[in-house]
C-alpha cells in the first residue's frame, strides 16, 4: 500500500466505481491512484461530463455515505467469485478464496484494500477537477472530514 493509503479515501473510490458504473453504464476504474490528501480515478468513456453531471455524481456518492452503510468483507472461492466479477487485476497469488468487500447492498467487489467500517466515517466527497483525453475521463476527488 502507498505510504499515504487512506481506508476513507479508499471506501469512496468504491462508491464512485459503482455510481459511475450504475449512472453511465462505464464499468469499475481501469486505473486508480488513492492518497490521503487527494485521488483520482479513470475511466474508459466517450466524452467529457457537463458540470451537471459531476454534480449528480457528487450527489449520488454523498447521498451513500450518508446512508451509514455497514462495510464489511466475505471470501468466496476464485470460481464462484469468478461468475459474478472480472477477475483479470487480481493475480493468481491471491489465492482461491478471495475477499469481497461489500458496502450495503450498493458495491461489492473483490479487494485486498483497508475500508472503513460504515459509510459514514468517510465525510464529504467533493470532485474537484475532471478532465476528458482519448477516451479516458479522469475524476480528481477529495474528502473532507465527517
Amino acid at each position: 500500500m502507498p505510504k499515504d493509503y487512506d481506508p476513507r479515501m479508499h471506501s469512496a473510490e468504491h462508491i464512485l466505481n459503482q455510481t459511475m458504473d450504475r449512472m453511465f453504464g462505464c464499468g469499475r476504474s481501469v486505473s486508480a491512484h488513492i492518497e490521503r490528501e487527494k485521488s483520482r480515478c479513470y475511466y474508459r468513456f466517450d466524452r467529457p461530463l457537463s458540470q451537471e453531471e459531476v454534480s449528480r455524481i457528487e450527489h449520488q456518492v454523498n447521498e451513500i455515505i450518508g446512508r451509514d452503510l455497514v462495510v464489511s468483507e466475505h471470501f468466496m472461492g476464485r470460481e464462484e467469485v469468478a461468475q459474478w466479477f472480472d477477475l483479470n487485476r487480481v493475480p493468481e497469488e491471491a489465492g482461491d478464496r478471495l475477499r469481497i468487500i461489500m458496502i450495503g447492498d450498493y458495491d461489492r467487489c473483490p479487494c485486498i484494500g483497508h475500508h472503513v467500517k460504515r459509510t459514514s466515517d468517510i465525510g464529504t466527497f467533493q470532485i474537484y477537477s475532471h478532465s476528458f483525453d482519448e477516451g479516458i475521463l479522469k475524476l480528481r476527488f477529495r474528502l473532507r472530514n465527517p
